[in-house]
């Protein structure tokens, strides 16, 4: 049974991106299925550090655009879902391609919302494991 408290898909998802620092680093959404969100990253000139891997900040926006994206469909419509706090553990580093994320609630409560996120290279290896928790806003009357 989908988690989903209003309409949630790819399409609405990448609409909402627009203009957003979501379309500029070229994230791209994949797949909304009944418990998970999962978008993509490109490992390019936009988004590699000095060294020439994936920079760590750019993990963490892809994390939290899914956990936030995540956070606000679970959530009733009209609510506001704002991140509390994100924590990020960095693995393995990837120098091309794509990473791949994938968040999952861990709890959804009235108020906050908790989702873990773990990003993968094109190989499946794990490169990164997040951690979100999301203020659940009612709303403005």
């Amino acid at each position: 049974m989908p988690i989903w408290k209003q309409p949630f898909s790819v399409e609405i998802c990448t609409a909402g991106a627009i203009g957003t620092a979501i379309a500029h680093l070229g994230i791209e959404f994949l797949e909304v299925g009944d418990d998970f969100v999962r978008a993509r990253v490109p490992v390019d000139h936009r988004t590699r550090q000095p060294y020439g891997l994936l920079h760590g900040g750019v993990s963490v926006v892809l994390a939290e655009t899914l956990g936030s994206i995540g956070a606000m469909y679970a959530a009733p419509e009209g609510h506001r879902a704002v991140g509390l706090d994100i924590n990020a553990n960095h693995l393995r580093g990837a120098t091309s391609g794509w990473v791949t994320g994938t968040a999952r609630p861990i709890h959804i409560g009235r108020t906050t919302q908790v989702w873990a996120i773990e990003l993968v290279d094109d190989a499946g290896n794990l490169t990164c494991v997040s951690r979100i928790t999301v203020a659940i806003l009612a709303p403005r009357v």
